[in-house]
């Protein structure tokens, strides 16, 4: 009896195209929304609910008053808003742009980024096309005929391997744990920003205080050199003994040591800034004091000039300039919930809701896993029909995987996570008594710069008042020159003392814009930048 085979049925295209996009998009209609990672909840602040002398009247300078509030929901005023000095705004600009330590932090970002979109990937299958062609000879020997054969096979797949279903939300934990990863990576770059524009800051403070230094030693040398002078005059008179005269070039010598030590200085503030900057520091953005300074001549005046004003001779009357640059001030009434601003407490944060995701994952492999292989596509002898009718090929292999027993390896891995969760809440419970630590000695210290500064300015005065009595009780022989040189160190030391607190205070008004997680809005990745390109697409998101 003969039988005859029926020829398969000739599919047509559209079929075929149809059946391969359904094929390719099972897995991802397959995949559920469920995630076993716990509820994500915030640790409550371990510090009270206000900052100590927070409150304070000194708080802000009587110019300042309508400085921006800070409360819960807005963070500190940025950048531009708190320096006012144009030439400390447009350094703090070139070094956002040239600083190498914020060029690594992006760099980073960029780095995590990648690492996430790596993560990200995993939650898609991998399609990839492949073509293979086979062409083999036999030996004569090894053929029944006892001739050679020569035969070929090629081969056009599209498929995917080995994609893993995400029924227990493993995979999308994982995903999630790169995603904070990578928030966490910006806002240390955000705190890598914060800090330099404290730094440049209080670099360009410290050049102008040490130029007015300069400018203080510079007209002491000279006060002093034209007081030698007229004691040297008297002493050719015989007016006055040897040891005034003595006592004299000492303060002219102790002068032109405290010249020379801040020229010295005053270039390694330069090269500090230079540094901070990344570029050279041009003469129009450095403190107008340094010209000053540079201006202020040591040689004394003509003798006889001396002679008709001995009272200038003998005190030093500089008035010293103010500070180059005016700060806003920090606001009054600062909740404890103006700390979640700071970049480090949000980076904390970051990492402790990583490791919610992270346990997620540990306990998504107590639970079976499920992967899928398939390929669609046509095979043939020759080369020539392989997309013939009837060569259509095709393969569906799914794998489920049931852990039996791993000798307590899963369980081990969901402490390890655990274990971390904790050490995170620990971490960031006290990243936020350090930044309350730090707000709040900034707040002492601030309480009390207003009347400092007050008491230093009368004691210059008093000091001041003090030489010129002392120079008139010797000049009339009530006094020797020993008081005379004891009232002009006190002066010479309160004016360096006056212009060390002005320094303080305007630190201080940059340790709380830092300390307080001060934003801006010209950054090259913010917060809400981070955020957006990290969201997943919303043809892909879940509920």
């Amino acid at each position: 009896m003969e039988t005859h085979s029926r020829p398969a049925p000739r599919q047509s295209p559209l079929f075929a195209r149809t059946r391969l996009a359904a094929l390719l998009a099972a897995p991802m209609m397959l995949s559920a929304c469920m995630s076993l990672a716990p509820d994500y909840q915030q640790p409550p602040l371990p510090v009270q609910d206000t900052m100590e002398h927070a409150k304070s009247s000194a708080a802000l300078s009587p110019d300042q008053q309508a400085a921006v509030r800070v409360d819960e929901n807005n963070g500190p005023m940025n950048w531009q808003e708190f320096v006012a000095e144009p030439r400390l705004r447009e350094l703090i600009r070139q070094a956002l742009d040239n600083n190498r330590d914020l060029r690594v932090a992006t760099l980073a970002i960029e780095k995590a980024r990648a690492q996430y979109g790596v993560e990200r990937s995993a939650l898609f299958p991998s399609v990839a096309a492949t073509g293979v062609g086979n062409r083999s000879r036999t030996a004569d020997d090894l053929t029944s005929a006892g001739r050679s054969n020569t035969s070929g096979q090629y081969t056009a797949q599209l498929g995917f391997s080995s994609y893993e279903i995400d029924f227990f939300g493993r995979v999308r934990n994982l995903n999630e744990a790169a995603l904070q990863e990578f928030l966490r990576t910006g806002e240390s770059r955000r705190s890598v920003q914060l800090s330099l524009i404290a730094e440049v800051a209080n670099a360009w403070l410290t050049t102008d205080a040490d130029a007015r230094r300069l400018m203080l030693a510079r007209e002491t040398l000279r006060t002093r050199k034209e007081a030698l002078m007229l004691t040297e005059r008297s002493h050719e008179l015989g007016a006055s003994n040897g040891l005034t005269l003595a006592q004299t070039r000492t303060t002219v010598d102790s002068a032109r040591v405290d010249v020379a030590t801040f020229v010295s200085q005053l270039a390694r503030d330069r090269n500090a800034l230079a540094l901070l900057v990344g570029d050279s520091v041009h003469e129009s953005l450095l403190p107008p004091s340094i010209a000053q300074a540079a201006a202020t001549r040591t040689e004394p005046a003509p003798l006889g000039e001396g002679q008709r004003s001995a009272e200038r001779l003998a005190s030093v009357q500089t008035t010293l300039p103010e500070p180059a640059t005016s700060l806003l001030s920090v606001p009054q009434d600062l909740p404890s919930s103006v700390l979640l601003h700071r970049p480090d407490v949000q980076a904390a944060e970051h990492t402790l809701r990583g490791t919610y995701a992270s346990i997620g994952a540990a306990r998504a492999a107590f639970f079976p896993s499920i992967t899928l292989t398939s390929s669609i596509g046509v095979g043939s002898s020759s080369l020539s029909n392989l997309f013939d009718s009837g060569n259509g090929t095709w393969s569906f292999i799914p794998q489920i995987r049931l852990p039996i027993f791993d000798a307590g390896r899963n369980r081990a891995n969901l402490r390890i996570s655990e274990v971390a969760r904790d050490t995170a809440v620990a971490q960031y419970e006290k990243t936020v008594q350090v930044a309350f630590r730090e707000v709040s000695d900034a707040l002492a210290d601030r309480a009390t710069l207003d009347e400092r500064l007050d008491a230093q300015r009368s004691l210059v005065d008093a000091t001041r008042k003090a030489l010129e009595l002392s120079d008139a009780r010797y000049r009339l022989g009530a006094d020797n020159y020993l008081t005379v040189l004891d009232a002009q160190r006190s002066l010479y030391t309160a004016q360096q003392t006056q212009i060390t607190l002005q320094l303080a205070e305007q630190a201080n008004r940059i340790t709380l814009y830092k300390v307080l997680g001060g934003q801006w809005t010209d950054g090259e990745l913010e917060r809400e930048d981070v955020a957006a390109s990290a969201r997943p697409p919303a043809d892909t998101a879940t509920d």
